[in-house]
């Protein structure tokens, strides 16, 4: 946690790292252990419905007085708290775990999830690839001084959907030092995009893009492209 928020990249930080570095990482970013089911007291409870695994989890933090980092996941039974805690995505929640009262542990995941989307637009900034069949976009945002500040790069485009400026450059990926290279364009397409509040475990976002043109009075020739 960071700020009451999820912090994602933290832990990517501290997967980094070895000895002196990693736990000078700890000591920064202290992580919670979080339990969602229980598989072993005194023996083997897999073979438990989830219900009565639960209750005895329960109890474990109950009885042991267990405090963070240990900590317990919430869980319910009511579809409103469920939805209340969908709102929590301020907090950089991901989403939602399901699971049946009666089910067994598996050995293979019999969880189902429901992520978060967030639904937003952006402009299209610049490309990786051709101009003609881009692989990905770099998309952009408007600041409060009317100047276009840089917001992500999509993941790859399924199909087809040099500006002058230089001396931008972007890191390839989350922790490393590696340059992309790209192609600025003229910020003349915003694209819609649906995207989880969390990425996957390399950091990626796997949700489509919609371009559509841009709708405005201003001059988009006439715009900084990432610009200060």
């Amino acid at each position: 946690m960071e700020s009451d928020r999820l912090a994602f990249k933290r832990l990517q930080q501290r997967l980094a790292r070895r000895e002196a570095a990693a736990a000078e990482a700890a000591r920064r970013w202290p992580a919670h252990y979080v339990a969602f089911d229980l598989v072993h007291v005194r023996e083997d409870v897999t073979g438990w419905p989830y219900e009565r695994r639960h209750v005895v989890l329960e109890s474990l933090f109950a009885d042991r007085s267990l405090k963070a980092p240990l900590t317990l996941r919430p869980s319910t039974t009511d579809p409103e708290q469920a939805e209340q805690w969908l709102g929590w995505s301020v907090a950089r929640l991901e989403g939602l775990c399901f699971k049946r009262l009666d089910e067994p542990y598996r050995p293979l995941r019999s969880w189902r999830k429901y992520k978060v989307r967030v639904i937003t637009e952006a402009v299209i900034g610049a490309v990786t690839g051709s101009l003609a069949s881009p692989r990905t976009v770099l998309l952009g945002r408007y600041d409060t001084a009317g100047q276009l500040q840089y917001a992500g790069r999509s993941t790859t485009l399924s199909q087809t959907a040099v500006h002058p400026r230089t001396g931008w450059t972007f890191s390839a990926g989350w922790g490393t030092q590696q340059t992309l290279d790209v192609q600025l364009v003229h910020p003349d397409v915003v694209t819609e995009v649906a995207v989880d509040v969390a990425r996957d475990s390399a950091g990626r976002w796997r949700h489509p893009a919609r371009p559509h043109r841009v709708r405005t009075d201003v001059d988009v020739a006439q715009v900084p492209l990432f610009g200060k």
